[in-house]
């Protein structure tokens, strides 16, 4: 190896454990910082505790919020998985150039800023007289999240032979039969694995929520709002909660991936 080559290599080497350090660092401390004070800028480590999450679990505020962000989220997961379902199976099946003019449609709230979606879809809620409310947001989080359902369902129908729904009809079955008993199987761990996302993405999305939210308040608004006056144990707290929520979701949906694979190896 020459010198040129090795250098590179401690260069490239060097830039990675920066990079590394730059995303995960604030992750570490911020839940450091959840369990410990500080006083003068430095580390009180006698002041260890708990407290902050079970002000969190005892909070109603904190509490209502959170049912607020599960009830979006798993009626987002619902109609997303629904709608999306329709639309790729509909992309499968038929042929025509309305096909891509519906992925256009699709894709497009997802592509767009969110700041641009969510003041969009206010406006257009304004305009047809619908109050802001946590039904808003779960129109704005369906948009919003129907592109990713909709492509990893896609993904998985285009798998599949297309012999595989003409021998069941074949067989005699309608096309609820075909459906329940041939494709729902095949396609289950697609759907699970696009709900599963679509639920991290909405328990996670700030932004649109911010443009449609009404009276009530979802986990990250509550958590913005509270950043807004300082950053608190608290605080801290709440978004070491997020992070382990999120990731132990992010983790599940590796994991069902990972075993399909193993499945479909063996």
């Amino acid at each position: 190896m020459t010198r040129a080559e090795t250098f590179t290599k401690y260069i490239l080497g060097f830039l990675t454990i920066f990079v590394v350090i730059a995303l995960y660092a604030p992750i570490v401390l911020t839940i450091f910082y959840s369990f410990y004070k500080t006083r003068k800028g430095k580390v009180d480590w006698d002041s260890f505790s708990y407290e902050p999450y079970t002000k969190l679990i005892f909070e109603k505020q904190i509490l209502e919020s959170l049912v607020n962000s599960v009830y979006v989220g798993l009626v987002t997961v619902v109609f997303s998985v629904l709608i999306g379902f329709y639309f790729a199976n509909y992309y499968h099946t038929h042929k025509g150039k309305m096909r891509e003019f519906l992925q256009f449609v699709i894709f497009l709230p997802f592509l767009l800023p969110p700041i641009i979606s969510g003041l969009a879809l206010l406006i257009f809620f304004r305009e047809v007289g619908l109050p802001r409310s946590l039904n808003t947001v779960v129109i704005g989080h369906t948009i919003f999240v129907l592109a990713i359902v909709y492509k990893i369902i896609l993904n998985k129908l285009e798998t599949l032979k297309p012999s595989l729904m003409e021998s069941a009809y074949d067989l005699g079955a309608n096309k609820l039969q075909a459906f329940w008993y041939v494709l729902l199987p095949n396609i289950k761990l697609s759907l699970v694995i696009a709900g599963l996302l679509a639920f991290t993405i909405s328990l996670d999305e700030t932004l649109i929520t911010l443009f449609l939210i009404g009276d009530d308040t979802t986990w990250p608004i509550k958590l913005w709002a509270k950043m807004r006056v300082g950053f608190s144990k608290q605080v801290n707290a709440s978004v070491t909660l997020i992070l382990i929520l999120t990731t132990t979701l992010v983790l599940l949906i590796a994991w069902i991936i990972s075993k399909s694979e193993k499945k479909i190896m063996y």
